[in-house]
């Protein structure tokens, strides 16, 4: 029975002495399995172990994480995956090259228990246990109640790999610790959200409404997100909820600030832009909760659903902002997020016309397809006095940082600052487009440039030409100028992320 082990090395010292007694206790643990009875486990454990091949089990769950509309839920299954993959390439161009390790003979485990069909790769590392590891430390390093119910299925799967013969407990043990390995290393290039710096300035003096008594929350009806809304009210029994349909919407703002102390918004980022303009006319400190599609501003503020800005209100906490401005040819707006010219603006309103058919994220990616295909031309604009054919303007209302590869959010939405990318015109739109999307801040190419200022003038812009600012679009021309209004705007936020 212990040839099947084929570690041994002949020859004299206390190292391999050491090894082979190690090698002895993994295969009496595995006998000892073996010969216990598991109640309950005979029709589970295969069945789970099976599940769990190819890592379907775990893309499953992925696929059901993604699918709620919880933003923290997303990015665990984001990560779990992540680090799967991390954890699967490395098992399998390095574990199971190295240690040439048979699998074990199944003499002594009962055939009930046997998988139909059995691995004919190397036994060491267990790479289903790698996987699992992997996956559960990825979500927990993201949101621990979600680690919390994924864990015990992986470890169900990294003990089915024992009880059905599949590896030795050594198998097991190893490639558990490669997969949580790989969810840290994952960790290392693209942080969680509670290693980034918190969002926003120190707190400012805001209003405590531990019942809610004060709030006015104006609810974006077409946006789907009654339901959540009416979740933050049960828990603030004393605020007051209106429901609106989009068309009557800066209306009823404007009612609700009249006798609100604090005014509450709930849906996506053009309904936040919205109330963030009547919040500054009336001086009055801004509760976000989200609600739509994308929900950036919410999300960078660090407001992620009801028990987030539930606490911040009972507690008080609460942060200024910054505002951008755009005005042109007597024309102004506000924008929390970006303002943009050229490309994206068309994006918008194709974005716009889909939604409604097919749904926010699909109608995004048809979106981006027919407006990348068409045929048009570049943007005509002066800057510094010098006229350029531009793709695309984009300004953002504070800087955009990375985590690791990918693009980020905002860590600081008081830097006084606008984060301006302009992608130049000429051939191949699209490869410069995506060029400038993967470059970072403050990068200069004959392609793109990126720069931060704390303002912005674009003359000789063509009558007609449509401006995009938060998710909502409209028409300017001649001289637009872009600037910000510094920490203008108080908007709660909890002091602490939870995870």
């Amino acid at each position: 029975m212990t040839a099947d082990l084929d570690l041994t090395v002949t020859g004299p010292g206390p190292g391999h002495a050491l090894r082979d007694r190690f090698l002895a206790l993994d295969f009496r643990i595995f006998e000892a399995v073996a010969a216990r009875h598991w109640p309950g486990a005979d029709p589970l454990l295969p069945k789970l172990s099976r599940s769990a091949n190819h890592g379907l089990l775990w893309f499953g769950t992925a696929a059901a994480l993604a699918a709620t509309r919880s933003p923290r839920a997303r990015r665990a299954a984001v990560r779990g995956v992540a680090s799967l993959a991390l954890a699967s390439a490395t098992i399998n161009t390095l574990g199971k090259r190295s240690v040439r390790r048979p699998r074990p003979l199944l003499d002594s485990v009962p055939r009930v228990r046997q998988l139909k069909r059995q691995p004919i790769t190397t036994s060491f590392p267990s790479g289903h246990s790698a996987s699992a590891a992997a996956f559960a430390t990825g979500v927990a390093l993201e949101s621990r109640p979600l680690g919390a119910v994924v864990a015990p299925v992986a470890a169900a799967v990294a003990l089915s790999r024992i009880y059905t013969g599949a590896h030795f407990p050594s198998d097991v043990l190893v490639g558990a610790a490669f997969g949580v390995g790989a969810a840290f290393a994952v960790r290392g290039l693209v942080p969680t959200r509670d290693q980034l710096p918190p969002p926003g300035r120190p707190r400012v003096d805001a209003p405590a409404l531990p019942d809610g008594d004060g709030l006015v929350m104006v609810v974006n009806k077409a946006a789907g997100s009654s339901d959540r809304a009416r979740t933050l009210c049960d828990t603030l029994p004393r605020a007051e909820l209106v429901e609106c349909e989009p068309a009557d919407l800066r209306a009823e703002l404007e009612k609700a600030a009249a006798r609100a102390e604090v005014l509450g918004v709930c849906g996506g980022d053009g309904t936040v832009n919205a109330a963030a303009t009547v919040a500054l006319r009336h001086r009055l400190p801004l509760a976000v909760l989200p609600g739509g599609t994308l929900n950036h501003f919410a999300q960078d503020l660090g407001v992620e659903d009801v028990r987030d800005l539930s606490q911040a209100l009972q507690e008080g906490d609460a942060v200024r902002v910054d505002v951008g401005l755009f005005s042109a040819d007597g024309t102004e707006g506000y924008f929390l997020n970006t303002c943009s010219l050229g490309v994206y603006p068309e994006l918008v309103r194709e974005r716009d016309r889909w939604s409604k058919r097919i749904g926010g994220w699909p109608a995004g990616v048809v979106a981006t397809l027919r407006v990348l295909r068409a045929d048009r031309h570049p943007l005509k604009a002066e800057l510094s006095g010098k006229e350029h054919p531009l793709w695309l303007l984009f300004a953002g209302n504070g800087t955009y940082h990375r985590m690791g590869p990918l693009p980020a959010r905002r860590y600081d939405l008081a830097d006084g600052r606008l984060d301006v990318r302009v992608v130049h015109g000429g051939r191949f739109p699209a490869v410069r487009l995506l060029a400038a999307a993967v470059a970072g801040p403050l990068t200069r190419s004959p392609a793109h440039a990126a720069v931060r200022v704390g303002a912005l003038r674009v003359e000789g812009v063509e009558p007609g030409t449509l401006l995009a600012y938060d998710g909502e679009v409209t028409t300017v021309e001649g001289e637009v100028t872009l600037r910000k209004l510094p920490e203008a705007l108080t908007v709660y936020r909890p002091l602490q992320q939870r995870r």
